[in-house]
């Protein structure tokens, strides 16, 4: 009986030393994710599902480990490093936040500023940035919304570029469904464009359905745009345009050698400009030009224009 008490005694250890030795494998396994991690809010078996979905390695056992841990944190975490043991990364996973950084895009500015000026900001590599970007996104210009970004400190070039498009597609397609009750991506792309014109052409929000008037009435009349703003994409977003540039600039972005709109937007935009693209002033001016006080004068005829420009001049 003595024996009997004591095999099952050593059956029973055995199968204890066993569970513990395979736990401590188990926790000491290695996992692989970005060292930035977004945790989306929900019970721990949502979170384990999604992060499952993001192919990451985590079973039903986290779930039940994850119990017996504490609650994960939700919105952004910072795991250090895109190594952790299976127990530090669960650990973490209800400890860790990330640190956010504010960063705005202002309406007007390109893609290319943007990027340079976000590598400087959070220390990644500019290269890397455009080249994800230009490997992301659906158009080389006019997809990011300028608005102010809550961006976590740490995350890579990769990923920065995914949240950022992620963010300003949704913001994207809720605006226009708003407006136009679906969204249909050419046609919107279409409004962009001529409202990236109207972004670096317009002296305020005001201006933005007349000058607007104006690229749609010189449309209609076969016209060219000759619009100075148009020059001033990609790297060249500060740079004053001047005769050389507009006799040599060879790009699709000159007006004044190509007719029509741009079929790739000069920069970001604002919602006012992308209104006025779409809902344009009911005008018949072709011409502007600005004055001293730094607003435009908006007239249909060009010799009251070229009496502007005198004035404008002295």
């Amino acid at each position: 009986m003595k024996e009997k008490k004591l095999t099952i005694a050593r059956y029973i250890f055995e199968i204890v030393l066993i569970i513990i030795l395979s736990l401590m494998y188990y926790l000491n396994k290695p996992i692989h994710t970005p060292k930035i991690l977004y945790i989306p809010k929900g019970s721990i078996n949502q979170i384990i599902t999604q992060l499952q979905h993001n192919n990451y390695d985590v079973s039903k056992l986290d779930s039940y480990l994850l119990r017996l841990i504490g609650s994960p944190q939700n919105g952004w975490i910072d795991l250090k490093t895109p190594l952790n043991t299976k127990a530090d990364f669960l650990y973490k996973l209800t400890t860790s936040k990330a640190a956010l950084q504010k960063v705005t895009l202002i309406p007007g500015e390109t893609t290319y500023v943007f990027l340079n000026d976000l590598a400087k900001q959070l220390h990644l590599n500019a290269a890397k940035l455009l080249a994800e970007y230009k490997k992301q996104a659906p158009y080389p210009e006019g997809v990011f919304v300028p608005e102010t970004y809550q961006i976590p400190i740490g995350m890579d070039e990769h990923t920065l570029v995914k949240l950022l498009l992620h963010l300003s597609m949704r913001r994207t397609k809720e605006l226009s469904e708003k407006i136009f009750g679906l969204y249909n991506e050419k046609k919107w792309f279409h409004y962009v464009a001529v409202a990236s014109i109207i972004q670096k052409e317009s002296a305020n929000t005001k201006e933005m359905p007349l000058v607007s008037s104006v690229i749609y009435n010189r449309l209609k009349k076969g016209m060219k745009l000759q619009m100075d703003g148009t020059l001033n994409y990609g790297k060249f977003s500060h740079k004053k345009v001047t005769p050389y540039r507009i006799r040599n600039d060879m790009s699709i972005y000159n007006t004044y050698k190509h007719k029509g709109v741009p079929k790739i937007p000069v920069c970001t935009v604002s919602v006012e400009a992308i209104r006025a693209a779409i809902f344009p002033a009911k005008t018949d001016y072709l011409y502007f030009v600005k004055s001293k006080s730094g607003t435009h004068k908006f007239t249909c005829n060009y010799s009251t224009h070229l009496a502007n420009i005198r004035h404008a001049t002295k």
